[in-house]
């Protein structure tokens, strides 16, 4: 018996986007930026997709969308576009659990001489608005917060969030690539200027995302060439997977209305069924929490015998698949710093591990998990700590 949870680092491509690329490879295959018959079947790929991703978010312009090859490209875009319009060093804000996506080009840009402030969080991981307000400058120019965290689960209060940096004229970004497809997006009624989301978080191909651009706001591009894609995002358009992504989120948006339910219960089942193991303790906000999301760290963790990594081997060794902390930093072994800035000691962050849920997820593994997962601290943990059933 073989279950995967760990949907929020990578989801497998559905069928129909696999039919949609089929289709493209064998049949419209040709470049989008040709004038004839072939380039402007591709062209028509690739304008389709665009309206199916503007839909999932409900953008009014499909034009806002920008294809970029993922979600990291997306957040540099948005980071690195905006910074790139100023010709001396200005301000910027972010949170301090964003993504490495956001938080690298940010720390390039603060060696490059910006100002940047990070705001802390509480315990749960999520910003107090009013640490943005009193953080705002009169050479702010962007802030950055992340929707849902993906290591952790917090939903930031994105809307309050937004106003306020809307009502002082600064631009406002956020990683969308974990809520996407799983919570409703309304950009139409959201105040964001800048939002990324990914396409292989939606059960689409790897290597495509998209940028949400508001018409009104100005990026410089990071790529020079073709001017593809508004002159934003030169290169020829990799239609196959665009193609993908664009079933993915149509059909990621039609399910809404069941499967985010559906995943709400799935999680409160997990975590309910872990509850009663003493050193297990659940990590991030449980009320604004991202619908498929469960997460823990190992109180008693030594980063050796016991710690996050441990727990992965051993649960993949029984054909179960989870993450130790955010998979971009699972070939660390170091502490998470989402858990270091939420205040967690650094051996406590060694025992972060995370249970992702997905379309593909029933009562029954869930049930099977979370028998296996006490099995396997039960012969990692003293007796002691653990509460049998």
């Amino acid at each position: 018996m073989q279950i995967y949870l760990d949907y929020s680092a990578t989801t497998p491509t559905r069928p129909e986007a696999i039919a949609a690329m089929q289709a493209v490879l064998t049949q419209d295959w040709g470049n989008p930026s040709s004038l004839h018959e072939w380039g402007q079947r591709a062209a028509t790929v690739v304008e389709q997709a665009r309206m199916q991703v503007a839909g999932l978010i409900n953008a009014p312009d499909p034009e806002s969308i920008i294809f970029t090859s993922g979600g990291t490209e997306a957040d540099n875009l948005a980071i690195m576009g905006v910074a790139h319009l100023y010709a001396k060093p200005q301000h910027m804000i972010i949170s301090n659990v964003e993504h490495s996506a956001v938080a690298e080009p940010v720390r390039l840009l603060e060696l490059w001489g910006w100002q940047v402030t990070r705001l802390s969080v509480d315990a749960k991981a999520r910003v107090n608005p009013l640490d943005l307000k009193a953080a705002l400058q009169d050479n702010t120019v962007l802030v950055s917060v992340i929707y849902g965290q993906s290591e952790v689960g917090t939903l930031q209060p994105i809307e309050e969030l937004g106003n306020i940096a809307r009502r002082a004229g600064v631009l406002f970004h956020t990683d969308a690539v974990q809520v996407a497809g799983r919570l409703p997006i309304d950009v139409k009624n959201l105040p964001v200027d800048l939002l990324s989301i990914s396409s292989h978080k939606i059960y689409g191909p790897q290597g495509v995302g998209a940028l949400y651009v508001h018409p009104r706001v100005e990026l410089v591009p990071l790529l020079g060439g073709g001017g593809q894609e508004r002159r934003l995002r030169s290169g020829t358009q990799a239609v196959p997977i665009i193609a993908g992504f664009g079933v993915a989120a149509e059909l990621a948006d039609q399910e809404l209305p069941t499967e985010t339910p559906r995943l709400i219960k799935l999680r409160d089942r997990l975590f309910a069924q872990l509850a009663d193991i003493p050193g297990l303790l659940p990590t991030g906000e449980r009320t604004h929490r991202l619908p498929h999301h469960v997460s823990f760290c190992l109180e008693h963790a030594d980063g050796q015998k016991l710690s996050g990594k441990t727990l992965v081997r051993q649960m993949n060794l029984a054909g179960i698949g989870i993450s130790a902390g955010a998979a971009c930093h699972s070939g660390k072994l170091s502490p998470s710093p989402i858990l270091l800035a939420m205040g967690y000691p650094e051996n406590v962050a060694l025992g972060a591990i995370r249970m992702t849920l997905g379309r593909e997820t029933t009562e029954a593994d869930v049930d099977w998990v979370a028998m296996v997962l006490r099995q396997v601290l039960q012969r990692l943990s003293p007796v002691e700590l653990i509460v049998s059933r």
